[in-house]
This record gives C-alpha cells, sequence and structure tokens, in this order.
C-alpha cells in the first residue's frame, strides 16, 4: 500500500488530472505520460509535448477488468480471461471501443487498447481518479523510453509535469499487445508476456500485423532510439568495428580490453529491465557509434529484439 507522503502524490495528481494536466505516472512497464482519457484538449497535450502523430494510438490504463465495459463493447470472454490471469501487468488487450472513446485516443480507429498496470502507486491513482488514463510512455516520440523519474526529468526538462516517482520500472520494456478484435488473436507488440503464455488460452493465437489489423503503440519502424548511431553484431566483429571509430559499447561477460561501455549477463529479464537505462547512459558519451553484442535468437528474447530493431532503424537522427 501506498504511504502517507504517496497518498498526497494521489491527491495531487488526481487535481492536475482533474484539471486537464498532464501526469507522469510510474508502471512496471516504462514510465508513462497520462491524461484523462475523456478529455480531448488534456489528450492532445500528450501530442504536443511528446511530438507524437495524432494517428498513432494511445493505450488507455484502467484499475481493474470490471472497467474493461466502461471503454470496451462487443467484449468476448477471453478478454476477461486473460485480464484475470495477467493483470495487474504487462498486457494490453485490444478490443471494440465505446463509441465515446475520443478518436484522439484511438487514432480514428475503431478498437481501444486497455491495460491495468501493475504498480501500486498508479493503480491507487486510477481507484481514486475513477477514469482511465491515456499514456504513452514519457518521452519525445521515437526516442528511448524512461524506466526512471530521472529519465523524465532529462527527457523533457522544465517542460515536465508533476512526475510521481516509484522507482525504476520492475520491467523495462512495453506491454506485450494482443489484438481481439478480430479472429484469430494476434500479438502486434511482443512483451514479457511471451506468446507460449498466451497461447495456452488462444489456442489459434498468431504473431505478426496483418493489412487489417489496427495500428498500435510501438509498431513503428523506427522507435526507442538513440540519437547515437547504434548497431548490433558479433563479438569479434563488434571489437574489429570498434576501432574503426570513436564507440561504446553494450557486452556480454565483460568488457574487451581497450572498450568503453557497460558489461551484463545473459539474463533476459534483466537485460530488458535495464535495456533503456543502459541505452541512455551509453548516448551521453556522445560517441560515433554505440556498439551492442549480438544477443541470443531464441523466444525468451524475443521483445528485446523487437526493441533493439526499431532502435537500430531510429537511432542517428
Amino acid at each position: 500500500m501506498p504511504g502517507l507522503s504517496a497518498f498526497l502524490q494521489i491527491d495531487e495528481a488526481v487535481k492536475a488530472l482533474s484539471a486537464g494536466e498532464l501526469v507522469v505516472i510510474p508502471t512496471e512497464t516504462v514510465y508513462g505520460l497520462a491524461a484523462d482519457a475523456m478529455n480531448i484538449d488534456a489528450v492532445r497535450k500528450i501530442f504536443e509535448l511528446k511530438g507524437r502523430p495524432a494517428d498513432h494510438p494511445l493505450i488507455v490504463h484502467i484499475a481493474n477488468a470490471e472497467n474493461i465495459k466502461d471503454w470496451a463493447k462487443d467484449v468476448p470472454d477471453i478478454a476477461y480471461i486473460l485480464a484475470k490471469k495477467f493483470w495487474p501487468g504487462p498486457l494490453t488487450l485490444i478490443l471494440n471501443k465505446q463509441d465515446k472513446v475520443p478518436d484522439l485516443v484511438t487514432g480514428g480507429q475503431n478498437t481501444v487498447g486497455l491495460r491495468s498496470p501493475n504498480n501500486s502507486l498508479t493503480l491507487a491513482l486510477l481507484k481514486q481518479f475513477g477514469g482511465g488514463l491515456a499514456a504513452p510512455s514519457a518521452n519525445r516520440y521515437g526516442r528511448i523510453s524512461p524506466t526512471t523519474a530521472q529519465h523524465v526529468h532529462e527527457e523533457f526538462g522544465l517542460d515536465a509535469p508533476l512526475i510521481l516517482d516509484a522507482g525504476p520500472s520492475q520491467i523495462g520494456i512495453e506491454s506485450t499487445i494482443v489484438d481481439l478484435s478480430q479472429s484469430p488473436a494476434r500479438i502486434l507488440r511482443p512483451g514479457q508476456i511471451s506468446f507460449e503464455q498466451l497461447q495456452i488460452y488462444l489456442p489459434d493465437l498468431v504473431s505478426g500485423a496483418e493489412q487489417s489489423s489496427p495500428r498500435v503503440s510501438g509498431d513503428k519502424q523506427a522507435h526507442y532510439a538513440p540519437r547515437t548511431p547504434l548497431f548490433m553484431l558479433g563479438r569479434e566483429q563488434l571489437i574489429t568495428m570498434a576501432k574503426n571509430k570513436s564507440s561504446v559499447v553494450l557486452c556480454f561477460d565483460g568488457l574487451p580490453d581497450g572498450l568503453i561501455g557497460i558489461t551484463t549477463l545473459k539474463d533476459a529479464p534483466l537485460y530488458a529491465k535495464q535495456l533503456y537505462a543502459h541505452m541512455r547512459t551509453l548516448d551521453k558519451y556522445h560517441a560515433e557509434q554505440i556498439l551492442i553484442e549480438q544477443i541470443p535468437e531464441n523466444s525468451e528474447w524475443l521483445a528485446i529484439a523487437d526493441r533493439l530493431k526499431r532502435a537500430i532503424s531510429g537511432s542517428g537522427k
């Protein structure tokens, strides 16, 4: 349960949200830039501060599964089954939206993404606020997602709104997104909750968007990106390439002699938790390039591979 100081923060946040202001909320995935999802003027401020394209939908954060019907219609039973199993947690469900949900939240689509975040401070805020919060990651559009309050301060500076600080995000990469608005169900963004975990409840589940799939957060080719050009290479190639230009590196099992950077373990949950923080640290060196050692190619690393692929595509810009 949140302590007294947390309750005071929540009171302040509720007042800000009710007045149409933005609030930065902690979640187990990344920090989010939140507004009252039913207040179009407030939601517009998210797009303005982030520099986010208006057709890019937002995820609505809700307190629990009982709130699904407030935002979605024709809700299949499997949505409640998945919510019971994985909420609060890093799973976003794409459902047919209620007519009242603003088009600005859904990117003009007939679907809405819903999630209940696993963070006690934000859950308490949602319950006290009594509505849904539209909240993408609290960073400039296309840049590295923040996993601490300090990252948000660095990102927005004096433009930063009220920030609820709950320490580092425990998962560190964005939620798995599953589309239940069409059949068969599809994973549109990989996350910590895996295909195999979801397939237990969705035997016909498939992975990857098709032409008719809804647009979702994080589906752009370039995303999560540092300003320094980013490359992922095998260890020997990384060592060779690091000698040709000013470089900083992210490696497994110790830094090669003479190289500057960060070393980490081949532990997918730990790597995910630290990935964005490591990328931000390496970006601050202002080197000519960031070199990341090739990650394992298996299902446990799938969501991390997705984020790195998009970060590489968007880097250096």
